[in-house]
């Protein structure tokens, strides 16, 4: 094997999460994988299905499951995460080979796939010290990822056999009524109740701009580079791909994107390493991106955009610290949603007019 011997993130697999891997390399090498036993380690990243890495000499592949105790659907479904990234293969080229769909729940416990590795850097919340990074360089991730996903909204959804993915029109509408139903739902006491930013994001939501493919978790933490940097060669996670809106999914990735000028308060919420020198600003990205899509944008435009994006990402932190706020979780961690909930808050003030 060569110098990817060491892959960043693996680690030994959970005792919680462990499976019969003789029995699943039994299914596989009959469904077109490998006959041979691999080594079995697990990635900690991530906080939803399960990942696995199989190393057998002379490849490696990677397993998907759902976490245990959940059935296959929503989020979790890993038939339709199959589906998805087997669709766009021939029309998206930054999606990884699958291997092969399991079903029978004898094999694992539940619908697993397997697909191969797609080998390059992944930037975490840090960017990998082992790995130089000039700020000429950062800026063509940047200009790469948009390329990408100019790429992915250009798709075409009948080519693809995913023309019944989504819902049709009215996904801005869906947007934010769902994030709108899933905060009150999980709302607890001591955190701000977003009313005033629920009633602004449905009286100024505009209309759809088109409907696209759409990843829908849109981060540098979800893409894999070239070795040298300099190209995209992969797509991660798309267990939230559906058809909708590409402003929608600009949204989503701009509320990650932490910029060097940033207040101390949007930097502690950073997942991503967009502060480096040499990254683009939001501004320049949505600017860039729209260019490429030929939409018309301004700031006035954008700002809904931007509101939804945090508001978004506010919900989310606020569904993981309403387990620990009632006590199904003792991971301290968990407590420090609660403030991000009203670092978001803040935030948002600052957009709305």
């Amino acid at each position: 094997m060569t110098a990817r011997d060491t892959v960043p993130g693996a680690k030994p697999v959970r005792d919680e999460d462990s499976f019969d891997v003789e029995v699943v390399s039994r299914w596989l090498g009959a469904h077109g994988g490998p006959d041979s036993v691999p080594e079995v380690s697990q990635f900690s990243g991530g906080a939803s299905n399960l990942t696995y890495l199989l190393r057998y000499p002379d490849q490696d592949l990677i397993l998907r499951r759902a976490p245990l105790g959940t059935k296959a659907r929503g989020a979790h479904d890993m038939r339709r995460e199959f589906t998805i990234q087997s669709e766009l293969t021939d029309v998206f080229p930054f999606v990884a080979r699958m291997v092969a769909f399991c079903d029978d729940p004898t094999v694992i416990g539940g619908d697993f796939y397997v697909m191969e590795r797609l080998d390059g850097v992944i930037p975490r919340s840090e960017w990998p010290a082992d790995v130089p990074l000039s700020a000429e360089q950062a800026r063509q991730v940047c200009l790469n990822a948009i390329d990408v996903l100019v790429r992915l909204h250009t798709v075409d959804p009948a080519e693809t056999g995913l023309a019944s993915l989504g819902k049709g029109p009215g996904y801005v509408r869906r947007q934010v009524e769902g994030w709108s139903t899933r905060f009150r739902n999980a709302r607890t006491e001591d955190v701000p109740d977003f009313e005033a930013t629920m009633a602004w994001l449905d009286e100024h939501q505009p209309d759809d701009v088109a409907t696209c493919v759409i990843h829908n978790d849109f981060k540098l933490d979800n893409l894999v580079l070239s070795l040298d940097l300099t190209s995209v060669v992969g797509v991660l996670d798309w267990e939230m791909a559906t058809l909708g809106d590409p402003l929608m999914d600009l949204a989503g990735s701009m509320a990650y994107w932490v910029q060097a000028d940033d207040d101390d308060e949007m930097k502690m919420m950073r997942r991503v390493p967009t502060h480096l020198p040499g990254m683009l600003t939001r501004d320049e990205f949505v600017a860039l991106y729209c260019e490429r899509m030929g939409i018309t944008m301004t700031p006035e435009r954008w700002r809904f955009y931007a509101v939804f994006g945090l508001f978004r990402n506010a919900v989310i932190a606020q569904q993981i610290y309403y387990r620990y706020f009632h006590g199904q979780t003792t991971n301290e961690l968990y407590a420090l949603f609660g403030e991000g909930v009203r670092i978001i808050d803040r935030q948002i003030a600052r957009l709305e007019p």
